[in-house]
């Protein structure tokens, strides 16, 4: 295929026409290895470390006899074993990607092949075919629908995968080919040739041609069946593939894979670099030292110390030194570091994956995380990016109150008439009803009471519900109805109307068949007054069989508010104050209304009814007017109230959130009002914020002038050119930069649409988009394609450089979820995709707080805590070295014993890290909840950075330098009590040793604040080892045995009974960890941050426990919102009066 397709050609059935344009093939490929260039690179990945390079670096000097002071092995070694441990995970990683895409590419699917349907899979549809797709089977491939089982070759579908809404939409085949139906001959002759545009990303657009027998015909987005696509509520239909496997619509919104790196790890390859520098800087100043000394006193000496043949000059011994001290000194990054950090890694995840408190019993799935490299990262979150449908909700309507005639129902009452928590034992009962939906539940008896005592506004009210909609009905089996609705909200209305008795059976273009309590009754339906996103309303009119003309409308009740007969004031205000109630409990309200007509004026109406309707322009501006002349006057009968059910406990969750200065940002497919009901719902806004600015423009300037008026509000300085922030910005004029934060003057949210958001995401106005966005306490962005997700989330990544996490449960979010830094799936109503896709996934929104506030927060403060340890006991071993040249000659001649430079970091100081890295814990977990607050230093990186980096560095030069100077003072010209000398070389070596060992040990036991079992036998365990070890080491048969390898014969016995040893082991403790100890009191004194307040805040409550505070609910007067959201688009209203809807094509318009 060309590298850029201009336009997509294709011939129907013909196979071999199509292959000219090498069109892939329908599978797909989420994996990023293959058998033959994993190792290759998983390499080169690997050796980004820069550690990892060096260590390569090193083991090629190692292997030059001139200057290699260590053998090459002790390098290879954990070199091979790190690369190993690394390679096999990622290899595991990705193992499992290829499963998935196995698991794709195999489903089977039904093509058309030489006037016979075969099964196949789907990895093997290729552009041009003719696949047939049945009834709850999602859609192989993009495809023309060609034909389906229902009238006019209408097919219906649920797209809840690609934009995360579950209503239903309609798809209608060409009118060329709908008549072919199933019939396999005409299908197979059928040779149609197709020019459309070439793949892209835009999930709501699609134009092309098609030529057949003649004749072209107009392709636009409402023939294309998506990948993705569930079918619905249709039997089969048949479709001409378009687009296959990465050129659908769906993988091009799927986003890449990338490589995922911690802040830390690119923070340690800057520090690798220091050091690097550092050790090259000592190196050559170690060179020139040997290079003096060589030319001073080597030179003269060379009768006792010849030189080696290779050697000409004290210059040239400078440059072999320079390299043996590079050797000597390698451990000043140790690769330990790296299989350490793995190890850590590994074990904070299986804590994630064996945390009982995040396991969903229903499903009987644990938390998992599918991958060990970022779980530090999850300390460090700022901004979480969520999914709405399946991830905040449950994707779950459910009708929850009512209001009628100014009365409410949906509380639970006891038999003393007390209103009580709702429990199975109040559900109503409605085994009265034989057509009643047994999962729908209600809590309060006396609306039944009502209904059934023929109250005439309760009649009214749910005659309302089942007459007003565009539900379409089917009985498969008899008794058992099944509603396919336009909106979720519909379908609820319908349901409770069902049970209440008001059941809506069936509806033809002219007719609504509604059983009220046993009742047939056909009502005529003379108009549907459809719903579009300006009107927020619908109604219909029809005729009852006592052929009265009743006007019956449901709507947002600010839009029915204005509509009312002046008669119903009391009412309203009574029915408002309650919608304040339901609003202010989260719930989706709307109003309910009704108005009987007068015949007279109804024919009149009816006829410029029909004339709008006819009329090529200004259609819809046409009919809105003609709708406005019957919609007045209404009467109120009351509202409904709607859960659209959140998961347990997601607004406690954000909340917490919020507390830990981590800002919620919704992206989500669904329409405005939904999303901003449920931002509220959840407390992402909040009713007491002083403004939610709507960003609605269709053009780039009224975006960018809506931004500004918003930013405006928020901080009137931040457009003059005097503020401080826009100086900086006009100094950065290279992009992206990094975009510093601006307070507002107040709270703030945010909504904007996917279509104003294509207008704020191109280049010279997403930086408008960040200031203003990055200002708000909560921000929604509707009606977004998976693309737009993915830009937003790399938009706050390139300018506010924060750690980000995406969190989603839909295919929708698959490319926000590899954006950003972290992704988490969800594991809930819209398949696996997301989880698959992840790094972290669990089945319920609210074990996020656990996942971010105890284990990220664990793991960052683990991480840090090792790394500051790593980096200082490494500084102070090998910096001894440094001090120990000027007193040899600077020969590169090395401090300790070659064993205990083995085992210094393989044995005696690895399993006290691993065992505090592993178990450390501040505070527990009912703290770390309790108090969000905790979580902030790993937000701004406090506990481990440059400045901390250099700290360590600080401390390892001077702990060295005491571990070198006191002990080279006890041992010079000392002796033993009996009057040997002690002061040799092996003596002096062992006292170091023993020091560095006693010293770090101590280190590593005032880092920790949380000891268990394990700590204390890996931290005591250890330095029993050492001196088991150093014994074993330096014993008679050991030496005897093995004198060229074991050569400290006796040292240990005989230097460890002097009194002087212990004393200089003392001192040299003190002398080390005094400073530490000091800075530690003082720190929190002189220079506290918020955590250290809030840890005091802690100790005082575990010694003063306080009362549990007492939970006041306020009410906010006046704050209504409307979250009337039945369709997205256009309703069905046209559709179903057209008739073809109905299976049967023969019927006459009265």
């Amino acid at each position: 295929m060309p590298q850029q397709e201009e336009e997509r050609i294709l011939q129907a059935n013909n196979r071999r026409f199509n292959s000219l344009f090498e069109y892939p093939d329908n599978s797909i490929k989420t994996s990023k290895y293959s058998f033959f260039n994993f190792l290759p690179v998983n390499l080169f990945e690997q050796f980004q470390r820069l550690a990892n390079a060096y260590f390569l670096i090193l083991l090629f000097l190692q292997l030059i006899p001139q200057i290699s002071s260590l053998a090459w092995y002790t390098t290879v070694i954990p070199l091979i074993v790190v690369l190993s441990i690394t390679g096999v995970k990622d290899a595991i990683d990705d193992v499992k990607r290829h499963q998935s895409d196995q698991q794709v590419n195999n489903r089977s699917v039904l093509i058309l092949v030489n006037g016979r349907i075969e099964e196949n899979k789907w990895r093997n549809v290729q552009v041009g075919d003719i696949i047939k797709l049945e009834n709850d089977h999602p859609v192989t491939a993009d495809v023309l629908l060609l034909s389906s089982s229902e009238p006019y070759g209408l097919t219906y579908i649920e797209t809840a995968d690609l934009d995360g809404e579950t209503n239903l939409k309609v798809k209608q085949a060409v009118s060329a080919t709908s008549d072919m139906e199933d019939n396999l001959e005409l299908l197979s002759a059928f040779n149609g040739e197709v020019r459309c545009e070439p793949p892209n990303n835009k999930l709501d657009r699609f134009s092309g041609t098609l030529s057949y027998l003649g004749d072209t015909y107009f392709l636009d987005y409402e023939r294309l069946l998506l990948r993705g696509c569930i079918i619905r509520n249709t039997d089969w239909c048949y479709g001409l593939v378009v687009y296959t496997g990465p050129d659908t619509k769906l993988m091009q919104n799927s986003g890449r894979s990338t490589f995922k790196r911690t802040h830390i790890d690119h923070l340690m390859n800057v520090l690798v670099l220091w050091i690097f520098m550092l050790l090259g800087g000592m190196c050559f100043l170690l060179s020139i030292g040997h290079g003096i000394w060589e030319s001073n006193r080597g030179y003269h000496f060379q009768a006792f110390l010849p030189w080696e043949r290779y050697i000409t000059s004290s210059a040239a011994s400078s440059a072999l030194a320079f390299w043996s001290y590079f050797i000597v000194l390698n451990t000043m990054v140790p690769i330990s570091l790296y299989v350490s950090v793995e190890i850590i890694r590994l074990g904070n995840s299986y804590y994630i994956n064996w945390d009982r408190k995040m396991f969903y019993a229903p499903k009987n799935t644990p938390a998992q995380a599918r991958t060990t490299t970022l779980n530090e990262e999850l300390g460090q979150v700022e901004y979480v990016f969520s999914d709405k449908t399946g991830t905040l909700t449950e994707n779950v309507m459910i009708f929850n109150k009512c209001s009628i005639n100014g009365k409410t129902y949906g509380y639970s009452y006891d038999e003393n008439g007390q209103c009580v928590p709702k429990s199975p034992s109040n559900k109503v009962d409605f085994s009265y009803n034989h057509l009643a939906d047994p999962k729908f539940s209600f809590y309060d008896k006396t609306l039944v009471e009502a209904v059934k005592s023929e109250d005439p506004l309760v009649y009214l009210f749910f005659l309302c519900l089942s007459l007003c909609h565009t539900v379409m009905s089917e009985e498969k089996v008899e008794g058992e109805l099944v509603y396919q609705a336009q909106s979720p909200d519909e379908g609820a209305l319908v349901t409770a109307s069902r049970n209440f008795g008001f059941v809506f059976h069936s509806r033809t273009p002219e007719t609504i068949t509604v059983i009220e309590m046993g009742r047939v009754r056909v009502y005529r339906l003379l108009a549907i007054l459809d719903f579009s996103n300006e009107r927020k309303r619908m109604s219909v009119i029809v005729q009852t069989p006592e052929d009265r003309v009743m006007l019956f409308c449901k709507g947002a009740d600010t839009i029915i508010y204005e509509l009312l007969h002046p008669s119903c004031a009391a009412l309203s205000d009574v029915t408002m104050d309650q919608l304040d109630d339901f609003a202010s409990e989260g719930l989706r309200t709307l109003m309910v209304a009704y108005r009987e007509l007068d015949k007279a004026f109804f024919q009149t109406w009816i006829k410029k009814h029909g004339e709008a309707w006819l009329t090529l322009e200004n259609r819809e501006k046409k009919l809105a007017l003609v709708y406005e002349e019957i919609e007045r006057d209404l009467v109120l009968l009351g509202a409904t109230a709607i859960e659209d059910k959140l998961q347990s406990g997601v607004p406690e969750t954000i909340v917490t959130l919020n507390k830990a200065k981590i800002k919620i940002w919704v992206l989500t497919g669904d329409k405005q009002e939904t999303a901003v009901n449920i931002a509220y719902s959840c407390r992402i806004f909040k009713d007491e914020m002083d403004a939610v600015f709507m960003v609605e423009g269709t053009d780039r300037e009224t975006v960018l002038e809506e931004l500004r008026t918003a930013r405006k509000k928020m901080k009137p300085e931040s457009l003059l050119e005097s503020d401080p922030i826009n100086i900086y910005l006009a100094r950065k004029s290279k992009m992206p930069f990094k975009a510093v934060d601006e307070v507002p003057n107040g709270s703030y949210g945010l909504v904007i649409s996917g279509c104003s958001l294509a207008y704020a995401l191109e280049s010279n106005t997403e930086f408008e988009l960040l200031r203003t966005a990055c200002m708000c306490k909560g921000v929604v962005c509707c009606r977004m394609t998976p693309l737009q997700k993915a830009q937003v989330v790399d938009l706050v990544k390139r300018y506010k450089k924060v750690v980000t996490l995406a969190i989603g449960d839909g295919a929708n979010d698959i490319g926000m979820i590899k954006a950003a830094h972290i992704g988490v799936g969800i594991s809930g109503q819209e398949g696996m995709q997301a989880t698959l896709s992840s790094d972290f996934s669990f089945c319920q929104f609210r074990y996020l707080q656990r996942l971010l506030l105890v284990h990220g927060r664990w793991s960052y403060n683990r991480m840090c805590k090792f790394l500051s340890y790593f980096f200082y006991k490494n500084f102070a071993f090998t910096l001894v070295h440094f001090w120990y040249a000027f007193f040899n000659g600077f020969s590169a001649q090395t401090v300790y014993d070659i064993w205990f430079i083995t085992f210094y970091n393989l044995i005696y100081t690895s399993l006290p890290i691993l065992g505090l890295s592993l178990f450390e814990k501040d505070v527990n977990e009912t703290w770390s909840l309790c108090y969000p607050e905790l979580y902030e230093p790993g937000q701004h990186n406090l506990y481990f950075n440059k400045k901390e980096f250099i700290k360590c560095l600080l401390h390892g030069i001077y702990s060295s330098f005491v571990l070198f100077f006191v002990p080279m003072g006890t041992v010079f010209n000392s002796e033993r009590s009996d009057g040997k000398d002690i002061s040799d070389f092996q003596s002096f070596s062992l006292l170091v040793q023993t020091t560095l060992i006693w010293v770090m040990t101590m280190q590593i036991a005032l880092s920790t604040t949380y000891w268990t079992m394990i700590n204390h036998a890996f931290t005591w365990g250890s330095l029993g080892l050492y001196f088991c070890i150093l014994f074993l080491l330096c014993s008679d048969g050991l030496c005897l045995m093995f004198p060229s390898v074991f050569n400290f014969l006796g040292v240990a016995r005989n230097g460890l009974n002097q009194p002087q040893m212990w004393l200089c082991l003392v001192l040299s403790s003190v002398l080390c960890l005094i400073p530490l100890m000091g800075y530690n009191f003082l720190k929190p004194i002189l220079w506290p941050i918020n955590v250290d307040k809030v840890l005091n805040r802690i100790h005082f409550c575990l010694k003063h426990p306080l009362p549990p505070p007492v939970q006041i609910k306020v009410k906010h007067p006046g704050l209504r919102r409307s979250a009337y959201a039945f369709s997205h688009k256009q309703g069905f209203g046209a559709l179903i009066t057209s008739g073809k809807t109905l299976k049967s094509r023969a019927f006459t318009r009265r």
